[in-house]
């Protein structure tokens, strides 16, 4: 009984409240209710254009909210200035469909790059940091490689890599396998479920393969008729 008293006092990661999206003065979405706990996997659905990049961008500071209340790893976003985002966002990782790897600088380098932004300093300390990240993602042996020299999963492991890199709160990923094979996404979807449960750090999916929602079966936010709707899991 103790620990459900301490989870339900825990800060939730992600706390939305009637908050409204806008674009361009259009309404996107409405009244949306959201709140994830810490080491939370869930799966984002939705057609094309229900606002479900919309939503993942206002999460991480790249679009505004209209109204409502929202905090996002412990920040109020609504009230957010422009100082702080950086704050944010190194408390979040995003996961593309693309990877957008430089590709003029090998696998350590582009590591290296988020660390250096983000204030790392010691080059011991930015090291070891990459050095434990690639063995978390499976692609250690691909450090020194260039991009246009890894397959499609294996530079999708590079754009996880990189979100893992600074141990953040929240990992926001849109349509991460949307580019890959069927055997390539249930590798990089399994690679997701094993990081949430080795690192406890939150993840929603945006995606939308409802296979690999079979395969592994999780809690489901819809986002639909311009707003959210929670089914809890399929």
């Amino acid at each position: 009984m103790e620990n459900e008293a301490d989870n339900t006092n825990k800060e939730p990661i992600v706390s939305l409240d009637n908050v409204v999206i806008s674009h361009d003065d259009t309404p996107l979405l409405s009244n949306v209710g959201l709140r994830l706990e810490e080491g939370e996997f869930v799966y984002l659905i939705g057609k094309s254009g229900a606002g479900k990049t919309s939503l993942l961008r206002t999460l991480y500071a790249d679009q505004p909210i209209e109204s409502g209340t929202a905090t996002v790893c412990g920040i109020d976003v609504v009230r957010l200035r422009r100082r702080q985002v950086p704050e944010l966002r190194r408390r979040i990782g995003i996961v593309f469909q693309n990877a957008r790897l430089l590709a003029d600088r090998d696998v350590n380098a582009n590591l290296e790059f988020v660390l250096r932004a983000t204030g790392w300093r010691k080059r011991a300390d930015i090291k070891a940091q990459i050095e434990r990240t690639l063995q978390a993602v499976g692609i250690a042996h691909k450090a020194t490689a260039m991009p246009q020299h890894l397959s499609e999963g294996e530079q999708q492991r590079v754009g996880i890599a990189r979100a893992l890199i600074n141990n953040p709160k929240l990992i926001l990923a849109d349509e991460p396998t949307g580019n890959l094979d069927p055997v390539t996404s249930a590798e990089i979807m399994q690679l997701l479920v094993d990081l949430n449960r080795q690192t406890g750090t939150t993840m929603l999916i945006s995606t939308h393969d409802f296979m690999m929602i079979d395969r592994f079966p999780a809690r489901v936010v819809v986002c639909e008729n311009g707003t959210l709707r929670d089914t809890e899991q399929v």
